[in-house]
């Protein structure tokens, strides 16, 4: 299980994070929500270890991470899709998924088959160059790469944004699929309410860097959280 525990994170004198306390089970999905700049991808970034905590402490099956590089966070099996991808465009589809080796011990260093059971389209694009995908396509390359490690706690930082609605849909199905094995905990930031509903097992609202709502997805009260998430 993922603990976060009142972490606190600024960027000079800005104060990004403010207390912040959140929890990802294996098996469900936390969904992250709020309005842009309230601080979803600074925890993600956090959690991850791209960006320092000024107090607070992240926990990962018991085990104290606060201060953990990202390369040994990602050998505890934590794995990060950014927002905007962030694939290599020169290399092949088949690279970008090899990427994900990196943090995997040598037996391991092999594409898993369900890898292209979720996203059958990658097979047959293997030769071609990540950047000739179209964004739709990018991003599930993106989510596949991270499956490439094996991950027991997966960070999904808007994984709808800018993609066509059958994606959108196919990326709904490969959430639900990795929820249903309840050997995954998944984090997910997400600013599209009708798809986080759809998918959350319990949700934090963020606003200013702070979270101000949350609880089990049973006990959501929707016109709050809708408040919460228009300009």
């Amino acid at each position: 299980m993922l603990e976060v525990k009142k972490i606190n994170l600024y960027y000079g004198a800005s104060h990004a994070l403010r207390n912040v306390a959140v929890t990802a089970k294996p098996g469900s999905v936390t969904c992250v929500l709020g309005r842009n700049g309230v601080g979803k991808t600074s925890l993600l970034r956090a959690i991850m270890g791209l960006q320092p905590i000024a107090s607070g402490q992240i926990e990962w099956q018991g085990e104290d991470i606060t201060k953990l590089a990202p390369h040994e966070r990602a050998r505890r099996s934590i794995a990060y899709v950014p927002q905007g991808r962030e694939i290599f465009p020169l290399l092949t589809v088949k690279e970008n998924l090899h990427t994900g080796f990196a943090a995997l011990p040598k037996p391991l260093r092999h594409l898993p088959d369900d890898v292209f059971e979720l996203f059958p389209i990658l097979h047959d694009m293997l030769g071609r160059r990540g950047g000739d995908l179209s964004g739709g396509q990018q991003q599930q390359l993106a989510i596949a790469r991270a499956l490439v490690m094996r991950p027991q706690l997966l960070l999904l930082d808007e994984p709808t944004e800018g993609i066509q609605p059958s994606i959108i849909k196919e990326i709904e199905r490969v959430i639900r699929h990795l929820r249903s094995k309840s050997e995954m905990a998944i984090l997910l930031v997400e600013q599209y309410f009708d798809f986080a509903r759809g998918l959350a097992d319990s949700y934090a609202v963020m606003d200013r860097g702070s979270v101000v709502l949350a609880g089990d997805k049973e006990n959501m009260v929707e016109s709050d959280v809708r408040r919460r998430l228009t300009v």
